[in-house]
């Protein structure tokens, strides 16, 4: 998976870790995902095979 992750983007590394905001439940569904994802400084989302990104300024 990491030798492909990086064939594809050029970084040789992977980052797996909860997806919550502090004082927050983890986020256990793509719609909590979004919801959490849109109030945080988070640029972009991958959820299933869709890319969700904010609107960059």
């Amino acid at each position: 998976l990491l030798e492909d992750f990086e064939r594809k983007t050029g970084v040789p590394i992977l980052l797996n870790t909860s997806f919550n905001v502090r004082g927050q439940p983890m986020v256990c569904t793509p719609e909590e995902a979004i919801e959490t994802f849109l109030g945080t400084e988070i640029d972009d989302l991958v959820v299933g095979p869709c890319l969700v990104s904010k609107e960059r300024a």
